[in-house]
């Protein structure tokens, strides 16, 4: 069964009710979340409530070694995560015997969390899993819960290869939630071809944090990278260091019943039922977008406007709001209301964060999507999203933290100078009245696969019955791992014969191949590892690389000897890796006209190679350099959506001048930039190539493609919806404001031929064309 109701609706009631009374009963449970953060507040809820039979305990990294064997032999509810039961559970399933035989539930919390290459790969260890309870005889029934998921039965029954039943009807009471959203203003900086340069996200993101504790109001910043919540903490840190220091207490009035805040280049607006009536106070808890019935609610699928939308315009109005007196502050300890939080803090670091929070000692917490999911941090009144989260699924997660007492709350959304930012912020529509977006996995992936029945071979041989667990490529992803000399098919099924551990095979949160050990050059550390396709771009020599919170400069990438030597390091800016790319078409699966042209989906071979790397700014965005790089090219064979013009649609476009493979080039962009809007993925996991005459079509040609080796399911999602995601690319170039062509629109960051043809108006003209007759 999945629940796939709104944040705070009452899900966790749902599953713990029937978890503990199968415990009460003699069973165990076996619980799933995808953060470390999730289970830690679940196994404090389960505590609380002081039934003397649940032995709950959480499993995963955090565990002591000295307590994993009690967790095994006593616990009857076990908290852990994906990784943990890839990597030790399912290979050490003879330990954990007594726990399999006594299996009545297994709980995936928050489980739209598992999309993706991700997702495909829990999808496998899913069922490693019901393979593992097989063998002790055990049938648990599997519980699956997620604020937002779309189509949830048919994803739970993709993740978990069974049949489930659904429950969609949401009835609990919330309060209303104000949206905001905020674009940055241009500064005078200028980027490649003297574009403009939009104030950074995480600089505004500061800002707001700052003045929402400055005014009592409880808020969470999310924030899309470890180092982008440290620097926002730190910045709001210091800015309220500022305040006190130029204002002597006692205040000269108690701060303040009312507060104001000015975006710098918007003018807010209130388009409420009311006219002139300002948004509803942003109290203390959660507004979860989600239906519900009796309450004033707005929900996605549901809302027609935002509460607050800015406008661009000279003049800059202010967002104001309704607070209650607040009490006086101590100005020498205003900075330390003020904190960060993300991965890689030790537990006990993490736990009391938390537990400030909640009690509110800390009024502004600067996080990663650590707390997106799940985590029972009531009595918020706002929250900051530096920066479109990916998906609409985690737009309402992050915005539902606030208001987890079902009270009235704020979230503002601040575009970043990105395609898909610039578009949702003039094109609100996308975001109120419109499904969450149908995750996308795939577990028949080869390259998935393949590792997964490695490592279901080594924990019990495989045999002829396995196999429709495993889906239907199993068969012949089966044969080419014997060829591979990885299985060994014997009468009895298929064994693992190497000493090596299986589970190394599959890199679930990474991109799969031979790992790159980073080494800090100093001390001979071992700080990590990276995936060898992910290395080119994360660990290049010159990268600046974040790990567990520290900041690294990269000072030799050695593929040869799968060693990156690194130093510690504080750059005021970060590196983006850019690359040149040829591709060549394998197969196409399928064809349909669009317009003018045709669109096609199937595989492809895409050659890439990372010649360069840009260095810019942190606050600013400012570009400091493109420095050059010499690596190997690297081979990857994926899926790819792309689409074809006739020389006689494009003739017209010549004739008057444009500029066809930068017209093509530009659109290739910003359609790369608009796909997550539409495939539950980041920018960052596709790629695309243009070209005025592909060798392959012979016509102008313009590819998106999944970066992952045999492909994530993302370009056929964009070939399933391509008049939609195509109109929106068009859209999103029309309604930016420069003159030809910025980061908002049409310019990458991964560009490795510097954005250079782009030709903003010849791609509209050339998305006209495209889209004629849609």
């Amino acid at each position: 069964m999945i629940i796939s109701t709104g944040t705070a609706s009452g899900k966790s009631l749902a599953y713990l009710t029937p978890a503990i009374a199968s415990c009460l009963g003699g069973g165990t449970v076996l619980y799933l979340t995808p953060t470390k953060a999730l289970a830690a507040d679940q196994l404090r809820g389960l505590r609380e409530l002081r039934i003397t039979q649940l032995r709950a305990a959480c499993f995963d990294g955090d565990t002591p070694f000295e307590e994993r064997t009690w967790v095994r032999q006593h616990a009857n509810y076990v908290l852990t995560n994906p990784d943990m039961l890839h990597r030790s559970i399912l290979p050490r399933h003879a330990q954990w015997s007594t726990f399999f035989r006594r299996l009545r539930m297994v709980i995936v919390d928050e489980c739209h969390g598992y999309r993706g290459v991700f997702g495909s790969h829990v999808a496998q260890i899913l069922r490693r899993l019901r393979r593992a309870c097989a063998r002790y005889n055990a049938r648990p029934t599997f519980m699956l819960a997620s604020a937002t998921a779309s189509e949830p039965g048919a994803f739970a029954t993709r993740l978990t290869g069974l049949e489930m039943d659904e429950v969609t009807v949401d009835t609990s009471p919330k309060g209303s939630t104000t949206i905001a959203l905020w674009e940055p203003p241009l500064t005078e900086l200028r980027g490649e071809g003297g574009a403009p340069v939009r104030r950074t996200a995480t600089a505004e993101a500061a800002d707001l944090l700052a003045d929402l504790v400055l005014a009592d109001v409880r808020t969470l910043a999310f924030v899309r990278s470890r180092r982008g919540a440290e620097t926002v903490a730190l910045s709001a840190r210091a800015k309220l260091a500022d305040v006190a220091f130029s204002i002597s207490p006692p205040f000269p009035t108690p701060l303040n019943t009312t507060t104001t805040l000015t975006p710098p280049s918007a003018e807010a607006t209130s388009p409420s039922p009311s006219a002139g009536a300002t948004p509803p106070p942003p109290p203390a808890t959660n507004a979860s977008p989600s239906p519900s019935a009796g309450a004033p609610s707005p929900s996605p699928s549901s809302l027609t406007a935002p509460t607050v939308t800015p406008t661009h315009g000279p003049t800059h109005g202010p967002l104001t709001w309704a607070l209650p007196d607040a009490p006086d502050h101590d100005l020498a300890d205003l900075p330390n209301k003020i904190a960060a939080y993300r991965a890689g803090y030790l537990a006990e670091d993490r736990r009391l964060l938390e537990k400030a929070l909640r009690a509110g000692t800390i009024m502004g917490l600067a996080t990663t999507n650590a707390l997106e999911l799940g985590v029972d941090v009531s009595g918020l009144d706002a929250v900051l999203i530096a920066g479109w989260p990916g998906t609409r699924a985690s737009l309402w997660q992050q915005a539902g933290r606030a208001g987890r007492d079902g009270q009235d709350a704020l979230a503002v959304l601040i575009a970043r100078d990105d395609p898909l930012d610039t578009y949702l912020v003039h094109h609100p529509e996308a975001l109120f009245g419109q499904p969450v977006e149908a995750i996308v996995l795939d577990p028949g992936n080869p390259y998935v696969l393949g590792p997964h029945l490695c490592a279901a071979a080594a924990e019990i041989p495989l045999t002829e019955d396995d196999l429709p667990i495993f889906g239907a490529t199993t068969s012949k992803v089966l044969d080419d791992l014997v060829a591979q000399g990885l299985l060994r098919r014997r009468p009895a099924g298929w064994f693992w014969t190497r000493r090596e551990r299986a589970t190394d095979l599959a890199d679930i949160r990474g991109g799969g191949g031979s790992p790159i050990q980073v080494v800090e050059s100093s001390t001979g550390r071992l700080l990590g590892s990276v995936d060898e396709p992910s290395a080119h771009t994360t660990v290049h020599t010159g990268a600046i690389y974040l790990h567990q919170g520290e900041t690294f400069l990269v000072e030799l990438l050695d593929l040869d000897a799968g060693v990156a030597l690194v130093t510690s390091a504080n750059p005021d800016y970060t590196t983006f890796a850019r690359d040149i790319t040829d591709i060549s078409i394998l197969s196409t699966e399928r064809s349909q006209a669009l317009g003018s042209g045709t669109l096609h989906f199937g595989e492809v071979e895409v050659t890439r190679q990372v010649v360069s790397y840009l260095k810019r700014r942190l606050q600013s965005g400012e570009m400091l350099g493109d420095e050059p790089l010499e690596l190997p090219p690297r081979t990857l064979r994926t899926r790819a959506v792309w689409w074809t013009l006739p020389a006689s649609a494009v003739a017209p476009l010549a004739e008057a001048g444009i500029d066809l493979g930068g017209a093509a080039h530009a659109a290739e962009h910003a359609s790369i930039g608009l796909l997550p809007l539409f495939a539950t993925c980041d920018r960052w996991d596709i790629g695309g190539v243009s070209t005025e005459l592909h060798a392959d079509t012979g016509l102008l040609t313009v590819f998106v493609y999944d970066g992952h080796e045999g492909g994530a399911g993302f370009a056929e999602r964009g070939y399933a919806r391509a008049t939609d995601w195509l109109t929106a690319t068009r859209e999103a170039i029309m309604s930016c404001e420069c003159e030809r062509g910025c980061p908002s629109c049409i310019q990458s960051p991964k560009c490795g031929n510097g954005n250079e043809p782009l030709h903003k108006r010849g791609a509209i003209r050339l998305l006209n064309t495209l889209l004629a007759s849609q």
